[in-house]
Parts: C-alpha cells; sequence; structure tokens
C-alpha cells in the first residue's frame, strides 16, 4: 500500500502545538524537534555571553577608559590567532566532535577567569580584567559564529529562509535571560558564582549540538545511514588557511567580507554619534543608563516581535537581495537626520529602528548567503569573516571616526551615509548572486 493509495485514508493531522507554532513560522512537522533543539542552544550560548558582558564593562572601565582602543586592537589579534586552531579543528575532526570541543575549550576558559578573579590581589585584578576583556570580546562572536556555522550546514537555503528568523528568537531570549540574571545578582554575588553559572550554560549548548547532529538526514530527507550521515561526520578537511584564502579570493566571500565590514564601520560610527549626543543631552549618569536601557529594552521589544511573526515571511515576500536592503536604506536615512538635526530623539529612533532590523532582518537573512557554499566555506571561511572580518570593520570605523572629526562634526554623519551606500550595493549584489547559486544546487527535473 502506498501513500498516494486512496485506501490509506487521509494523512493524520499534524500535532496541536505544531499546528499552533505553524501560525508563526513555516515550519513543517520533521523540522520542528531541530528548530527547538537550536532554541535551546543559541539560549544557552547567548545566556552565558549576557551573563558575562556587564562583568567585561565593568573591567574594562576599571582597567582604564583610555586603554579601550589598545584593548579592542588586542581583540583583534586575538582572533586572527584563534582562527588558526580552529580552522585545523574543523579539518581533522567531524562537526560532532569540533564543536564540543570548541565550546568546552571557552568553559574551560570561565573557569580559570573564575579561579584568578578569586585569588587575584586588587593590583592584579586590573591586569585579569583586562585580559578577560579582550578574550570575552573574541568569545561573544566566536561562539556565537560556530552556532550559525553549524545551522547553515544543517538547513538548505529554501529552509534558511524560513526559519533562521524564528531560530534567532532563541538568541533574543537568551540576551534578556542573561542580562537579566546579571542585573539581579551582581550586587549580591561575588563574579565566581556567575562565571561559573555561564560556563555551565556552554555545557547545555554541547547537549543541543548532539541532538541537532543526529537530526541532519532528517532535515534533509535522506534515510539515517545514507550518504548524508556519512557526509556530515566526515572531517571537512582542506587546508588550515583555506578559510582566509577563499574569503579574500572569492568574488562571493570577498563581497560577504565586505558587506559585515561595512556593517561594523557604520555601527561604530553610530556609536560614536550617540556618545557624543548623550554626552551633551545628559549630565547625570544615571539618567545616561536610564536611556541606553530604555533602547536595549525597546530593541529587545521590537526585535521578538518581528522575529516571531514577520521575518520568515520578509525574506519569502522580498527576496534575500531587498530583505539584505533594508537595514542599509535604514542606515542612509537615520545618519542623514542626524546630519541635520543631531538630536536625542533622533538618535535613539535610529539606534532602535537600525539594531531591531539587524538582529531580526539583516542577521538571520545573512546567514542563508552561506547556505549554497561547499562545507568548508560553512565553517572556515564563515568563522574568519564573522570574527576577524567584523572586529577589522570595528578598528576601521573607530579611527575613520577620529580623523573625520578632526575636519568637522558634520563629516562623519555624511561619510556614514556614503559606507551605506556600497553596503546597499553589496547587499543587492550578494542577493541576486545567492539566487544563482541556489538555483544551481537545485536538482535538476526528472527525464532530463
Amino acid at each position: 500500500m502506498t501513500d498516494t493509495d486512496p485506501a490509506a485514508g487521509p494523512e493524520p493531522a499534524p500535532p496541536f502545538a505544531h499546528r499552533l507554532l505553524q501560525k508563526v513560522v513555516a515550519a513543517r512537522p520533521e523540522e520542528m524537534r531541530a528548530v527547538l533543539w537550536c532554541w535551546l542552544y543559541i539560549f544557552a550560548v547567548l545566556s552565558s555571553y549576557y551573563i558575562m558582558r556587564p562583568i567585561r564593562d565593568q573591567m574594562g572601565i576599571a582597567g582604564g577608559v583610555n586603554n579601550l582602543q589598545w584593548l579592542f586592537a588586542g581583540t583583534l589579534g586575538s582572533m586572527i590567532l584563534l582562527n588558526l586552531p580552529f580552522a585545523y579543528l574543523v579539518k581533522t575532526l567531524p562537526r560532532s566532535r569540533f564543536i564540543p570541543l570548541t565550546y568546552r575549550f571557552f568553559a574551560a576558559n570561565i573557569l580559570l577567569f573564575a579561579l584568578a578573579l578569586a585569588v587575584a590581589s586588587p593590583g592584579q585584578t586590573v591586569w585579569v580584567g583586562r585580559v578577560f576583556f579582550v578574550w570575552i570580546s573574541v568569545y561573544n562572536l566566536f561562539v556565537v559564529s560556530v552556532f550559525w556555522q553549524l545551522n547553515v550546514d544543517l538547513f538548505s537555503p529554501e529552509q534558511g529562509k524560513r526559519l533562521f528568523g524564528f531560530v534567532a528568537v532563541g538568541a533574543t531570549l537568551g540576551a534578556m535571560a542573561g542580562a537579566a540574571i546579571t542585573g539581579s545578582l551582581a550586587r549580591h554575588v561575588p563574579p565566581m558564582p556567575l562565571l561559573i553559572g555561564a560556563a555551565l550554560l556552554l555545557e547545555v549548548a554541547v547537549f543541543a549540538v548532539g541532538r541537532l547532529a543526529g537530526l541532519s538526514p532528517v532535515l534533509h530527507y535522506l534515510p539515517p545511514t545514507g550518504p548524508g550521515e556519512k557526509l556530515a561526520e566526515r572531517p571537512v578537511g582542506g587546508s588550515v588557511v583555506a578559510g582566509i584564502g577563499h574569503a579574500l579570493g572569492s568574488p562571493y566571500l570577498l563581497n560577504v567580507s565586505g558587506f559585515l565590514l561595512l556593517y561594523a564601520i557604520t555601527s561604530t560610527f553610530l556609536y560614536f554619534q550617540q556618545a557624543d549626543i548623550v554626552s551633551h543631552s545628559f549630565t547625570d549618569r544615571g539618567a545616561q543608563t536610564q536611556f541606553f536601557a530604555t533602547i536595549d529594552f525597546s530593541v529587545n521589544t521590537l526585535t521578538l516581535i518581528f522575529q516571531l511573526f514577520l521575518t520568515g515571511r520578509i525574506v519569502l515576500l522580498l527576496g534575500v537581495p531587498l530583505a539584505l536592503s533594508i537595514v542599509p536604506v535604514l542606515t542612509m536615512i537615520g545618519f542623514g537626520a542626524l546630519a541635520l538635526a543631531p538630536t536625542l530623539a533622533a538618535v535613539a529612533v535610529f539606534q532602535v529602528a537600525r539594531r531591531a532590523g539587524e538582529y531580526a532582518i539583516a542577521r538571520p537573512t545573512r546567514e542563508v548567503l552561506f547556505t549554497v557554499l561547499p562545507r568548508e566555506d560553512r565553517y572556515k571561511s564563515k568563522g574568519f569573516i564573522d570574527t576577524v572580518v567584523y572586529r577589522l570593520g570595528d578598528q576601521i570605523g573607530a579611527w575613520s571616526t577620529v580623523l573625520l572629526g578632526a575636519l568637522g562634526t558634520g563629516i562623519a554623519p555624511l561619510a556614514a551615509i556614503g559606507f551605506a551606500a556600497l553596503w546597499l550595493v553589496s547587499g543587492l549584489w550578494l542577493g541576486r548572486r545567492q539566487r544563482v547559486l541556489e538555483a544551481a544546487l537545485a536538482p535538476a527535473p526528472a527525464g532530463e
């Protein structure tokens, strides 16, 4: 009796929970387990980071604000160095082994910092704090990049367009939970218990990775013992420096690098614009903190609404090119408004719209770009771009702002509009190229 046999009767209705979720996300029944494990995975990773982020910021201030530019430079150098051993793990081990090893390496680091802070003298704590500042600035990009590396390896381009926005909901909830934990406990407990909790959350992420790795054949509609499982459990191979070479040598990956670089540069421009406007608008530090907290709350709320109900539909309706264009266009409009009226209201609206657009639409869509690439590029090149290229953009943006500021107060917003225009062109080109590469991956119709 076949599935198409009328005597077989209608297919059973999907469970109630799935019917309910389908009103939010266009996920098929066989995809829901993977999506929920992805939620737990990224929830644990982002909770871990946001528990430690306030500790990082406080240590950065304690180490001297004048030293921050050198701490950022140290972060970039550390990113470059860490990519090489990670690429070696990708080359020699299957993902079911190198991803847990990566997270357990970072968890061990967290425990070492907890111990160092517990036994260090006040003078030593300043130096431990400076190292911790650099380390966590590496950590936050690396652990999130590894999460998305696995996702672009698990899901097809079509699945990514439907699901990545909803998957990112777990990141938003994790960020909110981690910040709430530290915000409520920081005055009552020392850093050590918080850091131990952050390390344990990475073990939760490792547990989720193990469950996701076993779902790969199901997601690609392959038998459990078929070629999909064998491919997934095979080391990626290749050269240790292939990720760097491909990122710089492939026109597609070079444009992906440029897209992320321009995002980071314009983000830094906006950060400095915001700092200048807020410092002149408030003299009270408490009022400044309240302003930043209000922006963060607004960003998280708007992001969550979009991720739950709109992201997947926007990407499917507009397509990748237009979805990638939304934040660059918002950036051009926002910096134009700041050039004309550098007010607190303008910077607040701009920050909320841009950051929510990045987290809810641009980031999930950007990950779709990697689903059409060979496995080596999904891990090695993506890791290099997400970490080194991103931090390079921070450096370029910071020093460019300083140089442009010497030329006049209104020059930086105008320059940012130019960067955003290049960013828009890059996004349109990437979206169109992604469609071509996705079409090339599609199997030919039967009989051809």
